[in-house]
């Protein structure tokens, strides 16, 4: 059986890394990359759990493997999101107000 305090503080240190992203960062992959960090603590957590007893060692290894899966494909689609306004807006920079959009054009000021 494996000492639990080395997992518990990686998966502190993901999610407290992730957290900072998120709140700090103002651009679009780098806030999709504290995103992914918080996800990937809470798999180490989830994993490390598992691991305290061998019934429930199957479900803490094999659902991690369909959550990375699904998170890949989140990220694809986040991606191509992202890039597709990029190339709209020629920014990802999420502060920058948008111009030119439809609900500042209708307005009659």
């Amino acid at each position: 059986m494996i000492h639990l305090a080395g997992p518990y503080v990686l998966a502190a240190i993901l999610v407290g890394l992730g957290v900072m992203g998120v709140t700090v960062r103002r651009n679009a992959v780098l806030l999709l990359i504290g995103v992914e960090l918080i996800l990937s603590g809470s798999l180490v957590l989830l994993v490390a759990s598992g691991a305290t007893s061998p019934s429930r060692w199957e479900s803490s290894s094999v659902l991690p493997l369909f959550v990375i899966t699904i998170a890949a494909a989140e990220v694809v689609v986040a991606l191509a999101v992202i890039l597709t306004a990029f190339r709209h807006r020629g920014s990802i920079d999420l502060d920058e107000p948008l111009e030119g959009t439809k609900s500042s054009e209708g307005r009659g000021t």
